[in-house]
């Protein structure tokens, strides 16, 4: 659950870990309803039978599906400062896929504030580490160093 926090103790929340997130499974349902809004239905994410053939020996998520999925995600157990009016995205400086999330699998977001700093009055950047971890894998499906601008009264 998103905790509040004064605009004052921003700063010092540089490395400090959150909670993880609840675990997701990633359904053909959403693999296929990504697929139609990307329009990319390469046979290793939309076709079982096909994919079934490959190594993985089923179908994989797309991996920027995994990215777009961090949104939900990290809102679970983010902080916002007080009088936020909004959050925007801000960007990326890293993103590796480093494990394909395989279709009936279950992944989570570990997060992990960086930095954070205020570049304008009101506007406070925020980079954050995060891990897709992957149920019982060893190696995560994803890390990223995500940029998160607050926009606060």
């Amino acid at each position: 659950m998103p905790r509040t926090i004064a605009v004052k103790d921003l700063p010092g929340l540089a490395g400090t870990e959150l909670a993880p997130s609840d675990w997701l499974e990633i359904t053909q349902d959403r693999i296929d309803q990504f697929a139609d809004a990307t329009n990319d239905h390469q046979f290793i994410h939309t076709d079982p039978e096909k994919a079934a053939k490959t190594p993985f020996g089923r179908t994989i998520a797309h991996g920027y599906l995994t990215l777009s999925l961090l949104s939900y995600l990290l809102s679970q157990n983010t902080v916002r400062p007080e009088g936020m009016t909004m959050a925007l995205n801000y960007g990326s400086d890293k993103v590796r896929y480093l494990t394909p999330v395989k279709v009936g699998q279950r992944v989570r977001a570990c997060q992990k504030i960086v930095e954070i700093a205020e570049k304008r009055p009101g506007q406070w950047l925020c980079k954050i580490a995060v891990t897709v971890e992957i149920e019982s894998e060893d190696i995560p499906a994803m890390i990223a160093e995500i940029l998160t601008m607050y926009i606060v009264k």
